[in-house]
């Protein structure tokens, strides 16, 4: 019997309700049953998620799942459908990404929040849902709203559960960079629906919109994705927020919610604004370039370590929009590939990073030495992320530069030199944190020297595994990628 993808995802929509169900219904006083409530059910989302990939066809484009016709004046006849939510190549892989990291950001949470859990939880599952609904729309308004919704539990979760002072103000950054990027993206969609009658994805793949047309209306997209990358220089947000943040707002931003600005140049850019993308290229390609060196540079003097992987992100996000606006299958499968090495190694970094905080409550780096010395297990998996974030060979880091780089080279041999450069501040600042951590005589400033222990350990356990394996066997994301809907037929 072959597992049905329509009644799949219905199924996945179906366990994420009933897990906000049954999660409100749990007393707040019974925090242990709260837990484990909330794990069940996304771990039960997890499972149904990875069930859908098996039954994935590697063949296909869009495998449609479901079907709604909502009118919303009869007098603008606006309705959305048909194929509202489906999966193909790159779609597939940040839902099972979002799927993955949720479960872990509840098990990194375990005790580290003490106060007002239940909200905590509900935020989490009712963000699980939003960011699934964001990867499988096929429809630019609807994409919009659960885009935009995205920002409410977000901003709760770095608000109100943020670790220093400044939780407010960085919840701020975030929301105000973030909602006022997406006006210009809101602009854009009128733009089109105004042209068209109609904002249906698949219907838009077929229609060729004027040139003039399409570049107001990438710059409005391009405005609003830029800040979600983010891209220089629309970053100043990124590190205030991941500082402010609990660990479980680190990893959901630096594992899924930066995906959302490459995950929308993939999905929107060439395939339905081709002309606007090869005009802008040159321009989108500087910028990377730019966030690369720029990026590794500003990383390499941090002396705050979460701060350290925060602008991390920045330098290694920026090879996303370089290498898709190489217009090239080696810059897509670069592309999708970067982001999701970096989902998982960044969020483990930042889990990582945070048990160690947890332990000495300080991040500066200048007070860590000799950890090697009485958590040799951490340090273990420390060196392992390390390297994996320097883009070693057989890791998913390394198939991702590869790609990203050799488009860049194709594009402009000079360019490709310099965002080559990265590598080279990538390995400068991970070797740093690494050595300054780990080895030398012990510091007198660390007197706590528990090592992981078994829940410590399996919420890292997933991301490393999955780093190797994709990085051994890159065929895993390629194939589909390469087969998905990203180049219009009606633009080129």
């Amino acid at each position: 019997m072959v597992f049905s993808l329509k009644n799949g995802l219905g199924l996945v929509f179906f366990l994420l309700f009933m897990g906000i169900i049954n999660v409100m219904k749990v007393s707040r006083e019974d925090s242990v049953k709260l837990k484990r409530v909330a794990l069940e059910w996304s771990l039960a989302v997890l499972i149904s998620a990875l069930v859908l990939w098996g039954a994935f066809d590697l063949e296909g484009q869009f495998q449609i799942i479901n079907r709604i016709e909502w009118i919303i004046s009869p007098a603008l006849n606006l309705q959305w459908g048909p194929g509202v939510f489906a999966l193909d190549g790159a779609s597939l892989f940040f839902f099972v990404l979002t799927a993955l990291l949720i479960p872990i950001c509840i098990l990194i949470s375990w005790k580290s929040i003490r106060h007002l859990f239940k909200e905590f939880l509900l935020c989490l599952l009712f963000l699980e849902a939003l960011l699934v609904g964001v990867f499988l729309v096929l429809d630019l308004l609807l994409f919009y709203i659960l885009f935009e919704g995205i920002l409410i539990p977000m901003f709760l979760l770095i608000g109100v559960w943020g670790s220093r002072e400044e939780k407010v103000r960085a919840s701020y950054y975030f929301f105000f960079y973030t909602f006022a990027g997406s006006v210009f993206m809101l602009l854009g969609i009128f733009q089109v629906y105004s042209i068209t009658g109609t904002t249906d994805y698949q219907i838009l793949l077929n229609i060729k919109l004027p040139v003039t047309t399409q570049k107001w209306v990438l710059a409005g997209f391009f405005l609003s994705l830029a800040v979600k990358i983010p891209q220089i220089p629309f970053h100043i947000w990124l590190p205030q927020a991941h500082v402010e943040a609990p660990v479980s707002g680190s990893v959901i931003l630096a594992g899924i919610l930066l995906k959302l600005g490459g995950y929308g140049f993939v999905r929107f850019s060439w395939p339905i604004l081709p002309a606007a993308s090869e005009y802008f290229a040159p321009l989108v390609v500087m910028l990377g370039v730019v966030a690369i060196v720029y990026g590794g540079l500003l990383t390499c003097r941090q002396v705050d370590f979460k701060r350290l992987i925060a602008y991390s992100s920045v330098a290694h996000m920026g090879l996303v929009p370089l290498s898709l606006f190489t217009h090239t299958i080696e810059g897509l499968v670069g592309a999708v590939f970067m982001m999701l090495a970096h989902g998982f190694v960044s969020s483990a970094l930042f889990i990582a990073i945070t048990y160690l905080y947890e332990r000495h409550h300080t991040r500066l780096i200048k007070y860590y030495r000799g950890v090697t010395l009485t958590m040799p297990l951490f340090v273990c998996i420390m060196m392992v992320l390390s390297l994996t974030n320097m883009g070693i060979p057989l890791s998913c880091n390394f198939v991702g530069e590869f790609f990203s780089l050799l488009a860049a080279v194709k594009y402009n041999f000079g360019l490709g030199v310099l965002a080559t450069s990265g590598v080279v501040w990538s390995a400068a600042y991970s070797l740093y944190l690494y050595n300054r951590i780990s080895f030398g005589a012990a510091s007198n400033y660390l007197l706590f020297i528990r090592d992981l222990n078994r829940c410590e350990l399996w919420a890292l356990s997933p991301l490393v595994v999955a780093i190797f394996l994709f990085g051994i066997f890159p065929f895993i994301i390629i194939d589909p990628v390469k087969n998905g809907v990203f180049f219009s037929p009606g633009g080129a």
